[in-house]
C-alpha cells in the first residue's frame, strides 16, 4: 500500500472531478440511438482536450495480451463490467448502460462509475440503481481510520442482499494513486473486521457491483473483456475514489448528490 501526501490527494482530486464531470456530460447525452461508440469518442476527446490521458485505453489484458481498446468500458444490461464501446450496440429504450472511465492527471489516477437509465426504465431497474447507489455511499462512509477494509464490503452486501438482489465477487474495488490498481483490493462482500486496517493517506476506489439475479458472471470469449451476468439478469455499476483521511472518507472530486455523478 502506498499512502498519499495532501498534496497528492490534491491531484487525484482534480483527476477525479475531471472524471465525474465528463460522467455527467455523458449523463446528459444518453437516449435511445446512441451508440457507445460515440460516446467513447467524446470521452476521449474531452479527456485529452484537459490535458489528461485515457486510463483504460491499452491497459493490458491480464492472461492473453488483448490490450482494452476503449476510453470507456460501457457495459450495457447484463453486461457487469468491462464491455468494450463498438458502433454496434445501439442504446435502447429502457436499457441500463453502466459507464466507466478513468484518467491519468499529473501523473496520477481518477477512477469512477455510474449507471444510467436509457429514457423511461421498469421499476425494477430504478430499485436496482437506487441501491446499488445506496450501498456504494454506505461504503464509502465506512472509509475511515481505524474501521478495517472488510468493513465496507460488508455494509454492502448487507444493504444489496437485504434488498434481494446480489454482489459480485470475481471483481472488487482497489487502491489507487500512481497506478490504477493498488493495494489493498475492496471485495463488496465478507464479513465485518476483517482485513487490512484503514490509516489516513491511503486512497481507495469503491465499486459495488450488483446483479438483480445470482451473482455469477462469465466473461466474454470472443473479446475476453467483458463481463455478463451468468443468468442474463440485469446489473449496475456505481464507483467513486475516496481518500481515508483523520476528519473521515473525502470523495474525490467533490461530495455525493452535486452536478457531478456518481
Amino acid at each position: 500500500m502506498v499512502l498519499k501526501s495532501e498534496a497528492e490527494i490534491a491531484i487525484m482530486d482534480q483527476a477525479n472531478r475531471l472524471v465525474r464531470q465528463i460522467l455527467a456530460e455523458l449523463g446528459g447525452m444518453i437516449r435511445p440511438g446512441l451508440t457507445t461508440a460515440e460516446m467513447d469518442r467524446y470521452a476521449e476527446s474531452r479527456v485529452r482536450a484537459e490535458g489528461a490521458t485515457p486510463a483504460f485505453k491499452g491497459y493490458p489484458h491480464r492472461h492473453d495480451g488483448r490490450d482494452f481498446p476503449g476510453t470507456l468500458c460501457t457495459s450495457v444490461n447484463d453486461e457487469v463490467v468491462h464491455g468494450i464501446p463498438s458502433e454496434r450496440v445501439i442504446l435502447r429504450e429502457g436499457d441500463l448502460v453502466s459507464v466507466d472511465l478513468g484518467v491519468i492527471l499529473r501523473g496520477y489516477f481518477g477512477d469512477a462509475a455510474c449507471t444510467f437509465p436509457v429514457g423511461t426504465v421498469d421499476e425494477a431497474a430504478q430499485d436496482l440503481l437506487r441501491i446499488t447507489r445506496e450501498s456504494l455511499e454506505l461504503g464509502v462512509r465506512e472509509a475511515r481510520p481505524g474501521k478495517r477494509i472488510s468493513d465496507i464490503g460488508h455494509v454492502v452486501q448487507t444493504h444489496v442482499e437485504s434488498h434481494g438482489f446480489s454482489v459480485v465477487r470475481e471483481f472488487a474495488g482497489h487502491g489507487i494513486g500512481n497506478s490504477l490498481h493498488e493495494e489493498p483490493q475492496v471485495p463488496n462482500y465478507g464479513e465485518p473486521g476483517r482485513g487490512v486496517r484503514l490509516v489516513s493517506g491511503m486512497v481507495l476506489a469503491i465499486e459495488p457491483m450488483v446483479n438483480a439475479g445470482a451473482p455469477d458472471v462469465v466473461l466474454s470469449a470472443a473479446d475476453g473483456w467483458t463481463a455478463r451476468t451468468r443468468d442474463g439478469s440485469r446489473s449496475a455499476h456505481f464507483e467513486v475514489s475516496a481518500a481515508v483521511t483523520d476528519d473521515g472518507p473525502r470523495i474525490l472530486g467533490g461530495p455525493f448528490g452535486g452536478p457531478l455523478v456518481p
